[in-house]
């Protein structure tokens, strides 16, 4: 079931032209999101024509939900490179064939952009597929009512073809999200270089998971393989906060103790004066020392005198007797 979503419509003619052009290829689910105007006055009945039931059962609500619907198709005028991953755009013929062979109890959402401004990048990377239409260089923006008419004959046409795929049913919105949870699982355990290279991976991938189409079978057998890498990966270490880290003293060689013990001292004036007074007291105590040992030589001299000298008088008495 194909639903045409406007995004803040503002003009009601627009939005009248849009139900026409759904009415001509058999669509009628139309989808007003947070609308600037009223689509249900005479300018847009006017434009409508015989599509008055498709205005009159548009759905109106304030915000964009995007999980209720299994596929959702952003539209926008502006390409963008390999390197812009959610502006890789498939044509209109390309997304009709990619689109005919599910199921026709899914939920398909054609997102049609702003009046002026189109859809913002947050939005293009919320959906599975981005389609554009080619056109002129020189004006590339289709009025939205010719854009909607563009894509809904593309996918009218492949509709009413007989396929021999019709009995593939591919997966649906749950299937992705919990393929897509486990991707992040496994991003989640790598090592990346920076926070921006981890987000580019998981846009690409999810961008690959809405693009595939994938079968049930085709499902169970990616989230069999990822839980696999889960299982086969080494827990990544969280870094510590950043800090002053104690380190421990370096152990110092033999050499360098034996040289720090026989590199001189520093010393200052202070220290020098007092290493000077040391060096005199110890040069007075060395004289007083001396002069001392000097005084006792010389008494002891003196009594050795004295004493020969009485043995000489003691003698010559003796020989005059």
């Amino acid at each position: 079931m194909i639903y045409v979503i406007l995004l803040e419509p503002v003009i009601p003619g627009n939005i009248g032209a849009v139900a026409r052009v759904m009415k001509n290829f058999g669509f009628g689910k139309l989808v007003l999101i947070n609308p600037h105007c009223d689509h249900l006055c005479d300018e847009a009945r006017n434009r409508a024509k015989h599509s008055q039931e498709v205005l009159e059962n548009a759905e109106v609500i304030d915000f964009f939900v995007v999980d209720d619907y299994d596929y959702l198709i952003a539209t926008t005028a502006r390409v963008g490179t390999d390197y812009n991953i959610s502006r890789s755009p498939l044509s209109p013929s390309e997304l009709a064939q990619k689109l005919k062979s599910i199921s026709p109890e899914k939920k398909i959402g054609l997102v049609i952009g702003r009046e002026g401004k189109g859809m913002f990048n947050e939005e293009i990377e919320r959906c599975d597929f981005v389609v554009t239409v080619p056109s002129s260089t020189e004006y590339p923006t289709l009025n939205i009512s010719h854009a909607v008419a563009v894509l809904l004959y593309e996918l009218y046409t492949a509709f009413s073809e007989q396929t021999s795929t019709s009995h593939i049913t591919p997966i649906g919105k749950p299937e992705k999200n919990q393929i897509m949870r486990m991707f992040d699982d496994v991003f989640d355990g790598m090592r990346w270089e920076t926070k921006e290279k981890k987000e580019t991976q998981q846009k690409l991938w999810k961008k690959i998971v809405g693009k595939s189409m994938l079968t049930k079978r085709e499902a169970y057998g990616v989230m069999g393989f990822l839980r696999k890498v889960m299982q086969q990966q080494k827990p990544v270490r969280v870094k510590a906060k950043a800090g002053k880290r104690k380190v421990p003293p370096k152990k110092k060689s033999q050499k360098e103790s034996i040289k720090k013990r026989a590199s001189p001292k520093k010393v200052t004036s202070r220290g020098r004066a007092k290493a000077e007074r040391a060096g005199r007291a110890k040069q007075g105590k060395r004289r007083a020392a001396k002069a001392k040992g000097a005084g006792k030589r010389k008494a002891t001299k003196k009594t050795g005198t004295a004493k020969a000298g009485t043995k000489k008088r003691q003698a010559r008495r003796g020989a005059k007797r």
